[in-house]
């Protein structure tokens, strides 16, 4: 059974376009989230050309509705980060379990996206990585100027330097192509020194 991809992102940007917070893009308005799974998209069409149907789904839903459980319900801190992230993680890869079995997808298929939403086996599993490297691509290329002008720069360098260190070879590649805001080129330069 084939599923169809269009009505698939469909549904997921729907969802993503119920975001109250939005961003400008040409003096236009756009809801963060969907604008988001957009950017990963055009972005792993760029670094994956032939990524599978999976790979595709997982980096348009990675951020399914993440609005939906702001970061502000948790508390402060290392801890209380790394579980809002999994819960969103398990959230994300629920919500799309929705979608695809709404499509009609076969369960391999379900099973396969949710899996690489949650990001398991990073390193291992190459869908996995190639989903992280889109990720941080998108941050470095669309978020981290705004993180820059939040942030003291010894915290911006650190997080650029994490960033990195989540990326595969082929990440880093396409990371040091990206045109970048001369400010955020000047902390990565400065983050890979």
């Amino acid at each position: 059974m084939s599923i169809d991809l269009d009505r698939v992102f469909a549904l997921i940007d729907a969802a993503n376009r119920e975001d109250p917070a939005h961003e400008l893009v040409d003096g236009a308005p756009q809801p963060k989230e969907w604008l988001y799974g957009v950017r990963m998209s055009e972005r792993l069409t760029a670094f994956r050309p032939d990524a599978s149907m999976a790979l595709q789904i997982a980096c348009r839903a990675q951020h399914l509705a993440r609005f939906k459980v702001p970061r502000s319900d948790y508390p402060d801190g290392r801890e209380g980060y790394l579980r809002w992230r999994s819960d969103h993680a398990r959230k994300h890869a629920e919500g799309l379990t929705q979608i695809l079995t709404q499509c009609g997808a076969e369960q391999e298929l379900i099973d396969r996206c949710a899996f690489l939403v949650q990001k398991k086996r990073l390193r291992q599993d190459a869908e996995t990585q190639a989903l992280e490297d889109v990720a941080c691509l998108v941050f470095l290329e669309h978020y981290a100027l705004e993180f820059a002008g939040q942030h003291p720069e010894p915290k911006v360098i650190d997080i650029v330097q994490k960033t990195w260190g989540k990326m595969s070879e082929g990440g880093h590649a396409a990371a040091l192509q990206l045109i970048l805001h001369p400010a955020v080129a000047a902390v990565v330069k400065k983050a890979l020194a």
